[in-house]
């Protein structure tokens, strides 16, 4: 005979048990939001990828792991990086024959399954046929189980795919139990602003309690397979994750995982492109400026070059002449980016050739540039210095065109040259800037630089140039005798605590010759 109530307490039942599921959906949706918000926060690809390392081994309760970037395209970068694995480390996982490591077989193609197919090994040194370099890493490096899951673009969670909450937690590993012992989702602590997941919730629970639950285990692959139009998927390389104990991620864990990297996949893809952007607009800079200083009998030079991440238009270069001359230029194109790379590599190509043709007269010289500009950079303007210099006479002629003045630095004197003022390039009405003579003295130095080498300071111009002078004057004496000491010496005093390599539309440019 039914209880008095026993429906009531049925529906109640019931009640508690979506409450608790519900809880759980929200708990776990929470985590996955904070850990995607980390992510975003990152900017640039090496720190997208230890975040990605990061969130994956708190959600799948390991301790550390590695990312082989391998773009499928083979237009590189290509990297490896590891979580609580040094490199040497990782110099041991990379000799394993790629057929037999966890990411290699992603990265080449699973025969039975297809490339973008999760790895599992949960228990690497029990498989029978593992190949015997893989057995004696993994004995080195102190890991028994691996979990691996292929990082490719274009994806997007699988609706089909229902959350398993309820179901992982009962889930018996090998041997009976979870690396440590305890709960999978608490024997590694959440990372900071990440919820935690309510006492309990879920660990009690039937797989049948919950009706939209698949009972079929809920691979990543659900949520980290993404195809283009053509239905191929852009791989990008894969990540991997270690277990010190035989081991393998439960079900809502790789669910959680999942929906993590459908999100992470497009965030390292985009990190991945910029990286290719600037790496391209570096090399082009690269090749625009010159390979390597000249060797000239009598004169020492040094130099240091500092651009943004998006490209700046300065130039530099020290050009051999006849008879032993020397012409001696820096200058700079409004804007940055690629365009303004471009148009500075032309500047400073031209300057050359007209630098041959009439350098001992650096104002025909920058005339000439300055007719040019007009003609065919009709848009921009430029500041440019140009010096003809005669090491055996200690003697340099130098032109200016809106550009900052040279700084003497030797024994006895520390103090600007005083240059005619001029108006930049493309922006002249007729030239009515002299040339100066300036002659050095034995050991004395001449410092040309760029204009971003004071206004990364964030001064005024007048303090500015005060602390670009009062950093020469502070360097020691054997620092004066080194062109390559006090140009780092000026470098890193005029713009202390990384401002000179912190990334800005200006670039730094600084020039020393020493006679």
């Amino acid at each position: 005979m039914p209880r008095p109530g026993g429906e009531l307490v049925r529906t109640v039942d019931q009640l508690a048990a979506a409450q608790d599921r519900l809880a759980g959906w929200i708990s776990d949706l929470t985590t996955v939001h904070d850990l995607t918000e980390r992510l975003a926060r990152t900017t640039s690809l090496e720190s997208a990828l230890d975040e990605v390392l990061r969130a994956g081994a708190s959600l799948v309760g390991a301790r550390r792991g590695l990312v082989a970037l391998e773009p499928a395209d083979g237009l590189g970068p290509e990297r490896t990086v590891g979580l609580g694995l040094g490199r040497a480390d990782l110099g041991q996982i990379e000799t394993i024959p790629r057929g037999s490591g966890f990411y290699g077989r992603l990265l080449d193609g699973l025969p039975e399954s297809g490339p973008r197919d999760a790895v599992s090994q949960p228990d690497i040194l029990g498989e029978d046929d593992l190949d015997p370099r893989h057995r004696e890493v993994a004995a080195r490096l102190g890991y028994a189980a691996s979990y691996a899951v292929p990082l490719t673009t274009g994806t997007e969670p699988d609706p089909g795919a229902a959350h398993p909450h309820g179901t992982g937690d009962t889930e018996t590993h090998p041997r009976g139990t979870h690396p440590t012992g305890t709960h999978p989702r608490t024997d590694v602590p959440a990372p900071e602003g990440t919820a935690a997941r309510p006492e309990g919730t879920g660990s009690t629970r039937p797989p049948s309690a919950d009706p939209a639950v698949p009972e079929s285990s809920a691979d990543p692959a659900a949520g980290t397979r993404g195809t283009d139009p053509s239905g191929a998927a852009h791989r990008m390389g894969a990540a991997v994750w270690l277990y010190d104990e035989p081991a393998e991620p439960t079900e809502r864990q790789r669910h959680l995982l999942g929906l993590y990297l459908a999100v992470a996949t497009e965030h390292i893809a985009r990190q991945l492109t910029l990286t290719r952007a600037r790496a391209a607009v570096t090399a082009v800079r690269e090749e625009l400026m010159p390979s390597r200083l000249p060797r000239v009998p009598g004169v020492q030079f040094a130099v240091r070059h500092r651009t943004g991440p998006r490209g700046g238009g300065d130039w530099y270069d020290v050009l051999p002449l006849p008879e032993g001359a020397l012409g001696l230029s820096v200058g700079g194109v409004t804007g940055s980016g690629p365009t303004a790379v471009a148009a500075s590599g032309r500047l400073r190509a031209s300057l050359r050739a007209y630098a041959v043709m009439e350098g001992e007269d650096p104002v025909a010289v920058l005339s000439d540039l300055e007719l040019l500009m007009r003609l065919t950079e009709p848009a921009r303007t430029a500041t440019a210095l140009f010096g003809f210099a005669e090491p055996a006479l200690r003697k340099i002629v130098v032109a200016g065109a809106g550009h900052c003045p040279p700084l003497i630095v030797g024994p006895r004197r520390c103090e600007f040259a005083e240059t005619t003022l001029s108006a930049p390039l493309g922006m002249l009405t007729c030239w009515e800037a002299p040339s100066v003579d300036l002659y050095l003295e034995p050991g004395e130095t001449l410092l040309l630089y760029s204009d971003g080498l004071v206004q990364r300071t964030g001064e005024p111009l007048d303090q500015a140039f005060i602390r670009l002078q009062a950093a020469a004057k502070s360097a020691a004496p054997s620092v004066r005798d080194d062109p390559e000491a006090l140009v780092e010496h000026v470098l890193r005093t005029v713009l202390p605590d990384g401002l000179a390599d912190a990334d800005s539309e200006e670039d730094v440019v600084l020039l020393a010759a020493r006679f």
